[in-house]
């Protein structure tokens, strides 16, 4: 497949023009013009890129890339020495962050609803990123913190009381702590995130809203590497998605 057809699919496909965005969507750094094989991971790391080479990849495809607004912009350091890998060895790197999240089939929080058995039933927050919805079958606090480590084999940790019922839950993949308030205003009984800071653990309890952090890298595993399954399928690429391990 051509890199330029490939990225024109996916600006298409995951709706690129309709975001604003932390950083750029779509090909960040040119390789290869054909892709025959694909790699998908979370983090655009120098152990992921070593991982693609072993692979044999010509593109890798991340949910976090570079080039985040704010950043010192100088290509130095781990900046040097991860895009020096790429330009040495003629990798493509894609990366979709905002809209790998909202995505309503190989979408990160899409996929942890699939994943924890929860049934959506509407959006929030800004451009929509976060989700709300109802568990599947009847659950407490304990019950259903114990299901998302099972699921996503990694404890999560919770702030709230393991014997409250759950009949609304809101959700959001990664770093979305601060949807928290918002999440509260729905009036659901816990929010899932990857992240907590200090300050969400007073606002838990003094909402009585439960907060669930499952993990940034954790949530988020699930999109990149369906994205890259998706493609596979639709284009008759070698796709493997490569884990690399991360607790937080």
């Amino acid at each position: 497949m051509q890199r330029a057809a490939l990225d024109a699919y996916l600006a298409d496909y995951l709706q690129v023009p309709d975001f604003r965005d932390y950083c750029p969507n779509g090909l960040q750094v040119e390789g290869r013009a054909e892709i025959a094989n694909l790699v998908t991971g979370v983090t655009a790391s120098a152990a992921l890129i070593e991982a693609a080479l072993a692979a044999g990849a010509d593109a890798l495809i991340v949910h976090h890339g570079y080039f985040w607004r704010g950043e010192d912009g100088r290509i130095t350091g781990m900046r040097r020495r991860r895009i020096g890998l790429l330009l040495e060895h003629d990798i493509n790197l894609f990366a979709y962050h905002l809209p790998l999240d909202v995505h309503s089939e190989v979408g990160n929080n899409a996929l942890l609803a699939q994943r924890l058995g929860l049934t959506p039933s509407g959006r929030f927050g800004e451009q929509n990123v976060g989700m709300h919805g109802t568990p599947a079958v009847a659950t407490t606090l304990s019950q259903f913190s114990d299901l998302i480590g099972k699921k996503i084999a990694r404890s999560p940790l919770v702030i709230g009381d393991p014997a409250r019922p759950l009949r609304r839950v809101a959700w959001c993949t990664g770093g979305a702590q601060g949807l928290f308030e918002q999440a509260i205003a729905l009036g659901v009984d816990a929010y899932i995130s990857g992240e907590i800071s200090e300050q969400t653990v007073h606002a838990a309890r003094e909402s009585g809203v439960a907060y669930i952090a499952a993990g940034h890298h954790a949530t988020e595993r699930y999109g990149v590497q369906a994205l890259g399954e998706h493609l596979a399928q639709r284009f008759g690429l070698n796709h493997r998605f490569i884990d690399i391990e991360n607790p937080v």
